[in-house]
């Protein structure tokens, strides 16, 4: 079984105390089991990058317990992750926020 790093942009951990700043504002203990459930994400990206279908020019994971989505770009050995996004949003947000990180990764 092969292993794959992973690369993190700093937007991106912006985007997991956001989501978990929000989830702890709906109930106590949410906000830490969301942040514990973006980062099995993560580690399974270390098995499984480059599988996921591509949206806006990523590869896209969707998160099995919450409305978010891992974006991330594979050259067969790194997953970079660009940004893990909340898919309640209109998908033009989304996008506009994937290009603008991409200028910052490249």
């Amino acid at each position: 079984m092969s292993r794959f790093e992973l690369s993190l942009l700093d937007e991106t951990i912006d985007d997991i105390d956001f989501g978990r700043a929000f989830y702890e504002l709906q109930e106590i203990g949410v906000g830490a089991y969301f942040k514990d459930s973006v980062f099995a994400e993560l580690l399974s990206l270390g098995i499984y990058a480059g599988i996921h279908g591509v949206r806006f020019g990523y590869h896209r994971l969707l998160m099995k317990r919450f409305p978010f989505a891992i974006y991330y770009s594979f050259d067969g050995k790194v997953a970079e992750v660009i940004g893990v996004l909340d898919m309640r949003q209109d998908p033009r947000s989304i996008r506009e926020a994937l290009a603008q990180r991409a200028n910052k990764s490249e």
